[in-house]
């Protein structure tokens, strides 16, 4: 996220209605300096002379819309002001007393499957879409100026590299052994049948289920069904998840059991997907930058962020190519430690394994305890193994707990709770406001209060995580923009990756999991690359929590494939 030359340059980029597109450049206020009107065949062009010229900060509507074609014609933008994905945080933000005002305008959409058309006629174009572009960012910078400490804008800038970032992944794709997966395939499923319907394997757990329930004809995908025949040879369970079933001992379950991982993989990531999201060695996902009220990224397509280990083998790099595999131990309780400068549970991170540490530290006897124990601390946790051990870390770590504890109070008061950087949680809806309000009064029934009590309770378990792993999310985000900022100081590859696009000689990040990136590198860089990210990771703990001694240790491999 280095600023580079020209750091205070802005040029903005509206579509002009014609499938043109205006170039507007920008003082520091936000106000136009001069315009280059460009037709669709001179944009490209014209933009990667600039970008080489100077580096400015392009101030685009979205990256989802822009990009992409940009992508294609091999011009790389080096930093953004994602006017979409700032409205969403500068909108709700509670940490300045005037947030943005919100606009229908500015709501996200959603993301094109196939590769959308440069400015599409439908898009938000039009003589006047300069002048809205122009409102907004005005807007957007006056909400980022009123917060004095400058955390709005490095949430903002951060954001918007993260909507650079997750284009980039799209267009140079996770590289994929299509072979490799069939194999994992017919070996856990069993043969892919010729003419459709059930694998061998697959085929074999259901008639098992059958035969313990006593019906052959029975249908293992219709859940009424199964719950049914199920209750008909003794299992009272109220549904088929996996924590019920595992608790009953009855002959059906191991089959049941069996055949429900299978069916999973099959329906989510067989052959039908194999067809559909990998082509040419690659699986390209579709991301959404801050698809979760947390900050999270979500995925519209292919399933990015359910891919199972199992699969993981087919993830192989390119010959003369590397995959750097890095993740981060225990991060969302790390960052709980620095939020609430809690030196005691920073103490206890210091090293790979929190949970160790805070075995050490006296709070609980056993890594498990401290597993259950700090997860409950987070997740609000009231009964069972985590309830009983969260009063112990209330001795032993007081800040941390407050800063959790006091994060559920506002959140079952109906308030509102915000991450270090500033994104803040929703508000709580109408209904439960009045639901809330219902329960005070005096003649209200007790079933009533329970109801609302337990409602606010929910929301003080949300909030009481939101602040967590929302924080979690923008240190992953300053880590991917550092690691990218990095990436592309390095040399062109010897041998191309020609599946990989515009990053076919270029290092470049290829996945991203929360908490683990993948990168796809030149053999001759992976040592740099590797670095690449470490520093990444030091300079994305020092932007958020400066000299507080935090330890965010990684988890880091290079591999020819992705299997751990």
């Amino acid at each position: 996220m280095s600023a580079g030359p020209a750091a205070d340059s802005r040029i903005l980029l509206a579509a002009t209605g014609d499938g043109g597109a205006a170039a507007v450049r920008l003082d520091a206020e936000g106000s136009e300096i001069d315009r280059t009107d460009l037709a669709a065949a001179e944009l490209a062009d014209w933009v990667r002379e600039v970008e080489a010229r100077e580096r400015p900060r392009w101030v685009i509507r979205s990256a989802r819309e822009l990009y992409p074609d940009l992508l294609s014609a091999g011009v790389q933008l080096t930093r953004t002001h994602d006017l979409l994905l700032c409205h969403a945080i500068l909108r709700d933000t509670d940490v300045v007393a005037r947030p943005l005002a919100p606009s229908p305008d500015w709501l996200p959409r959603e993301p094109e499957i196939t590769e959308p058309a440069l400015f599409a006629p439908d898009d938000h174009g039009g003589a006047e879409s300069v002048a809205d572009l122009l409102d907004q960012l005005r807007a957007q910078l006056g909400v980022i100026a009123a917060d004095r400490t400058g955390r709005l804008a490095l949430l903002c800038a951060a954001e918007s590299a993260g909507g650079l970032i997750a284009e980039e992944m799209r267009a140079a794709g996770l590289p994929w052994d299509a072979a490799e997966h069939d194999r994992i395939l017919t070996e856990v499923l069993g043969a892919r049948p010729s003419g459709g319907g059930m694998p061998a394997h697959m085929a074999t757990h259901a008639d098992a289920v059958r035969f313990h329930v006593g019906d052959p004809t029975l249908h293992l995908d219709s859940h009424v069904k199964l719950l049914r025949a199920l209750h008909r040879v003794g299992v009272n369970v109220e549904s088929t998840s996996q924590w019920q079933l595992s608790e009953i001992s009855h002959p059906v379950i191991a089959p049941l059991l069996a055949y429900k991982k299978l069916s999973r993989l099959m329906s989510a990531n067989g052959w039908a997907w194999l067809a559909e999201w990998v082509h040419g060695g690659r699986f390209r996902p579709v991301y959404i930058p801050g698809g979760v009220v947390t900050g999270r990224w979500a995925s519209s397509g292919g399933g990015a962020l359910q891919l199972p280990r199992i699969l993981r083998p087919a993830v192989r790099a390119d010959p003369e190519w590397m995959l750097v595999i890095a993740d981060v131990a225990q991060l969302e309780p790390r960052m709980l430690a620095a939020m609430a400068s809690d030196k005691a549970m920073a103490e206890a991170a210091r090293g790979q394994d929190l949970y160790a540490g805070v075995v050490a530290s006296g709070a609980v006897a056993t890594r498990e305890e401290a597993k259950y124990a700090v997860l409950g601390a987070m997740y609000g946790a009231t009964t069972g193994d985590s309830g009983r051990l969260v009063p112990r870390l209330r001795r032993v770590y007081p800040r941390a707990m407050h800063r959790v504890d006091e994060a559920a109070r506002i959140g079952e008061d109906g308030g509102v709770v915000s991450t270090w950087l500033g994104r803040s949680s929703p508000r709580p809806d109408a209904d439960w406001q009045a639901q809330q309000a219902a329960a005070t009064g005096a003649d209200v029934v007790p079933a009533e209060v329970k109801r609302a009590r337990g409602r606010a309770r929910e929301r003080g378990r949300f909030t009481r995580n939101f602040i967590v792993q929302g924080t979690a999310a923008e240190w992953a985000l300053i880590w991917l923009a550092e690691i990218r900022h990095r990436l592309r100081q390095l040399p062109a590859a010897q041998t191309p990756a020609t599946a990989s696009g515009p990053f076919a000689t270029q290092a470049h990040l290829a996945f991203f999991l929360h908490d683990e990136v993948i990168l796809h590198v030149p053999a001759e860089q992976a040592d740099a690359a590797a670095s690449a990210v470490r520093e990444a990771a030091a300079v994305a703990t020092r932007r958020l929590f400066g000299a507080f001694p935090i330890d965010v240790p990684l988890d880091l491999r290079i591999e020819r494939t992705g299997e751990k």
